[in-house]
């Protein structure tokens, strides 16, 4: 059984790597790397990598992978969509994350990547249905900047401030992967919840299936 991971970037190879260690011993993970996704998907939009991505959905399948994991959360809905055609399984890394958010009245997002933000809240949407909840999006400032320049300390330090800064909320949602350590460097007492290990434990049940 082996579980094929889509990222725009390879900093989450260890920190999916790790996960696995510690919860899913045994699986097999196979990651696929693509920046040039994220930086498209900037540009022109997330629909404007639709077919790259089916390509490589398409091409870890026929590797053998038995589901796909997307961990990039602004492309996450289409990989999601274009899962339907793939022959396996293909699961957005935040989509178990924001259903446990869903649960709550008030919900706070932050965003390192004014793009994942669309994306995010349109998911919250999906998840939250009918029911009234109310959603506010914090983009982090200056955060985008040193995960650019690899100055990850300096990226979830200022992840976990705006956590920090939150006061009146249920819950707060961090909507990219990359921001997923930044829990351990807050000391609110609102819930702050990241999407690589729920995530990676639907991927893998799906994988199992």
């Amino acid at each position: 059984m082996t579980l094929a991971l889509l990222h725009t970037s390879p900093v989450h190879v260890p920190v999916f790597d790790a996960l696995r260690d510690t919860d899913h011993p045994g699986l097999a993970l196979r990651h696929l790397v693509s920046e040039d996704l994220l930086a498209r998907a900037r540009d022109e939009g997330p629909e404007a990598v639709s077919d790259e991505i089916r390509a490589l959905l398409a091409g870890a399948v026929a590797a053998g992978a038995s589901a796909v994991l997307c961990t990039c959360s602004t492309i996450g809905g289409v990989a999601e969509s274009a899962g339907a055609t793939a022959g396996a399984p293909v699961l957005r890394v935040d989509r178990p994350m924001a259903a446990a958010a869903a649960e709550r009245d008030r919900v706070v997002v932050l965003a390192a990547l004014g793009d994942t933000l669309a994306p995010t809240l349109a998911l919250l949407a999906e998840e939250v249905a009918d029911r009234p909840v109310e959603v506010r999006t914090v983009l982090v400032e200056g955060a985008w900047a040193c995960f650019e320049a690899g100055d990850r300390d300096g990226f979830l330090d200022l992840v976990a401030a705006a956590a920090d800064a939150v006061t009146d909320a249920d819950v707060i949602v961090l909507a990219q992967a990359s921001m997923a350590d930044a829990v351990t460097r807050t000391v609110t007492r609102i819930p702050v919840l990241a999407s690589p290990r729920t995530g990676l434990a639907a991927a893998a049940a799906a994988a199992a299936r």
